[in-house]
């Protein structure tokens, strides 16, 4: 994967950005903080997550509003079955992380080297 910018999408726990924590699940987080890695700098942005109170579908509706903002990669703790396939379906890659970790440490330890090698 070669590209000028990397999307990333972490799913989150709040609206705190850089502060905020990885939620303990994909598509039942509150919300997902985006990161546009273009690069050695990082554009955050906070998004409510509009599956995270359905009943089912969460994590069609989750990928489709992922996918419609042009995200590359996604973090979370765990991914379901359904959400995982569409996340392949929509080659979007998958970086699994600790829930609780900080999504300014997501962005410095696991995407850093990661979205390098990606940006050339």
């Amino acid at each position: 994967m070669r590209m000028s910018k990397v999307k990333v999408a972490i799913a989150t726990k709040g609206s705190a950005g850089m502060g905020d924590e990885v939620s303990e699940f994909f598509a039942k987080a509150r919300t997902f903080t985006l990161a546009t890695v273009e690069g050695n700098k990082v554009h955050i942005e906070v998004l409510q997550n509009p599956g995270a109170t359905l009943p089912s579908g969460r994590g069609r509706t989750a990928v489709q509003l992922l996918r419609d903002r042009g995200v590359n990669v996604v973090v979370a703790s765990e991914f379901g079955l359904g959400a995982s396939a569409l996340l392949a379906q929509g080659k979007i890659d998958r970086v699994v992380v600790r829930a609780g970790t900080r999504v300014s440490d997501v962005i410095r330890d696991e995407l850093y080297k990661k979205c390098k090698s990606w940006l050339g």
